[in-house]
């Protein structure tokens, strides 16, 4: 599109956040600018550091700082915050991730969340094609999460499934029945792979779950094999260049992989997977990917309608 290609040119925020764009690498709680959260939460809520060495560093910043999300109105108001963000950045497809356990807040009722996700979804976004998606921790025991996830399975309202955390916690054979009855669903079928896994595991994840999509993906780069394995398997990489960054898993924007899967055919997206705590928008990230040289304004465009084309 010519106004995207313009605005990347141009440095036109304003101009790029009115394009359409998708977002498929969304965790909801985390979905919306710390400022606005501090502002509608009313509280003080200090950055991420700059660099974090692993999850669990980052799992620790959470824990210490993000306990207002953790109550049904916490988590309300963090998924109101975000659609505001996805439809201020211009993002009209939207798979947002939401932790199984959030059906606790209430008291295991999937038709009070559901009724929750399409009011808000109506009242605030109506025009975005939201895609709900239920996460799970691959840290936690596989029975307790084949228990928690059943009826968001069962539900016929949530669109995909994403396994997240450490991806070096357990094997991710462990999970291929709940995978299977995902998939038995019409469920679509994301993990996280290969963030802090090599270029097998990536190949491994998503055979054993049988994926439609991988989050991040980038160690996919270190293996032609590999890559053309996903592009053979038409697989998408649902990439987040800052939090590669900020996680120490890329040196920085200038040399990330996502120029090498590119390259070789592998189909990658942009998105944001924590703006709270990598304090980036989608826009943003594309805007980025620009100045860094990484890729020109019409390979961006490309990559922008891979993710509104995606299914």
């Amino acid at each position: 599109m010519v106004e995207f290609i313009k605005a990347l040119e141009t440095q036109d925020s304003s101009l790029l956040c009115s394009v359409p764009k998708s977002d498929l690498h969304n965790h909801a709680a985390l979905g919306s600018k710390l400022q606005d959260m501090q502002t509608a939460f009313g509280i003080s809520i200090p950055s991420a550091p700059p660099f974090m060495n692993d999850i669990a560093e980052m799992n620790r910043y959470l824990h210490a700082f993000f306990k207002h999300v953790m109550s049904r109105e916490g988590f309300e108001k963090s998924i109101v915050l975000a659609f505001q963000q996805a439809v201020k950045d211009g993002v009209t497809v939207l798979e947002m991730s939401m932790d199984c356990h959030f059906l606790l807040f209430y008291d295991k009722k999937m038709e009070d969340l559901i009724h929750f996700l399409q009011h808000t979804h109506q009242s605030i976004a109506p025009h975005i094609c939201f895609r709900p998606e239920v996460g799970f921790s691959r840290s936690e025991p596989v029975e307790k999460m084949e228990y928690l996830l059943q009826p968001f399975i069962e539900s016929h309202y949530f669109q995909c499934i994403d396994l997240y955390d450490d991806e070096l916690a357990q094997d991710a054979k462990v999970f291929q029945n709940i995978y299977r009855k995902a998939r038995q669903s019409g469920i679509k079928c994301k993990a996280h792979a290969g963030e802090f896994g090599d270029a097998e595991s990536v190949r491994y994840t998503a055979e054993i779950l049988e994926l439609d999509a991988i989050q991040h993906g980038i160690a996919a780069a270190h293996s032609r094999g590999v890559m053309q394995w996903l592009e053979k398997n038409d697989i998408t990489l649902n990439v987040c260049p800052t939090s590669n960054v900020r996680l120490r898993r890329v040196k920085n924007l200038q040399t990330h992989p996502a120029r090498i899967l590119f390259d070789n055919g592998v189909k990658i997206t942009i998105n944001s997977d924590d703006i709270a705590i990598f304090n980036q928008s989608v826009s943003e990230e594309y805007q980025n990917l620009y100045d860094a040289r990484l890729f020109s304004a019409q390979e961006l465009n490309t990559i922008r309608e891979w993710g509104l084309d995606s299914e």
